[in-house]
């Protein structure tokens, strides 16, 4: 027999209606049961579209409801922070969407709570990035396939803010996004699953089209995050990291990272999901297709592991609370350093007895 389990949802926005719905209803067992937009008729519609019996007019009344067992939160990074805290208390298991939150104050207080219900599972939604060749780039790491790791570039280029007219997003409002910028903490989230983590960075951020028109008033406003983001980084191994991100480059864009070592190469072409490398003993004069076995092959499989979790107590590892914390205070820290000038050690120190 399995363990039946009920779902409300906290924003059914797009990634939940792509992959969260449909992800929880492959799962035998798992009902969805309860439903919360921003707006009543927006939480109606979602309702009736998906055959959910239950809304509510406040998130806070869903998280509390003794009738459900987890929640899962769609909404934008804003209330991220509030619902888990009030799932948490109320003994409800909690998978939030990414990023994890608005600051890495708020992300320190949620894996907080978290650790004072370890019967509770908390999982971050992952980023998609290199799940399929996660485990091969791994094992390739591990069997010295680069030697010493020197140098990584991650890059995340493309045009989707390119146009001047384009109204603002709610990715580049400070009041829902906070300090998440373009693809910055999704990109750091999958390179922190192969290498070690950073320790400095320093940083320069920009906004090319620095006004847009705010589709919920009509007014013109001052965009809240940058369109355009470079970073230096360092880890603790001493290898160096250049991350170029801009959502202004309608041309020649693309999202990749490529690790150099003092004996070979990895690309992980993370748009086409292909990976290549080199070593230094090939003497070859490009890359070669490194090939990803079928049994080898990850893939989405996120809302059967939060189930798994719940269900038989397998540790989180697509993303846990912990992971989230520390690609926060990345984002933070590159925040901080674009603002002074300055270049800033991680991990922040105002958060150094937090998680011990």
């Amino acid at each position: 027999m399995v363990q039946s389990l009920r779902i409300g949802l906290v924003g059914a926005g797009a990634n939940t209606r792509a992959r969260h719905i449909p992800g929880l209803r492959a799962v035998a067992g798992v009902e969805i049961v309860a439903v919360c937009n921003r707006r009543p008729e927006s939480s109606a519609a979602a309702a009736s579209e998906f055959g959910i019996a239950r809304t509510f007019n406040h998130w806070e009344e869903l998280a509390a409801d003794p009738d459900i067992d987890a929640v899962v939160i769609g909404t934008w990074p804003y209330l991220h922070h509030p619902v888990t805290l009030a799932a948490l208390a109320a003994g409800k298991h909690v998978l939030t969407e990414a990023r994890l939150a608005m600051t890495a104050a708020e992300a320190h207080e949620m894996a907080a709570e978290a650790r004072r219900h370890p019967e509770l599972v908390a999982q971050v939604v992952p980023s998609p990035f290199g799940l399929t060749g996660d485990t091969v780039v791994k094992e390739l790491l591990a069997a010295g396939f680069l030697g010493e790791l020197r140098e990584i570039e991650v890059v995340g280029r493309g045009g989707g803010l390119a146009d001047p007219n384009a109204p603002l997003h709610w990715r580049q409002d400070g009041t829902l996004s906070g300090l998440n910028m373009l693809q910055l903490g999704i990109l750091h989230e999958t390179l922190s699953r192969w290498v070690p983590p950073p320790v400095r960075v320093q940083s320069q951020v920009h906004a090319f089209i620095p006004t847009r028109i705010d589709p919920q008033g009509g007014v013109r406003r001052r965009v809240g995050t940058p369109d355009s983001v470079q970073v230096l980084a360092m880890l603790e191994t001493g290898a160096r990291v250049v991350y170029q991100l801009s959502g202004v480059t309608p041309v020649g864009g693309g999202t990749w990272i490529r690790l150099l070592g003092s004996e070979g190469v990895l690309h992980y072409d993370l748009e086409a999901d292909r990976l290549t490398g080199l070593t230094r003993s090939e003497h070859a004069a490009n890359l070669r297709e490194i090939p990803i076995p079928p049994e080898k092959r990850g893939g989405w499989r996120v809302e059967a592991d939060f189930i798994d979790s719940i269900r038989g107590g397998a540790p989180v590892r697509f993303t846990s609370f912990a992971a989230g914390v520390a690609y926060m205070e990345f984002t933070e820290a590159v925040a901080r350093s674009a603002e002074s000038g300055e270049a800033v050690e991680l991990p922040l120190a105002e958060f150094d007895d937090e998680s011990k």
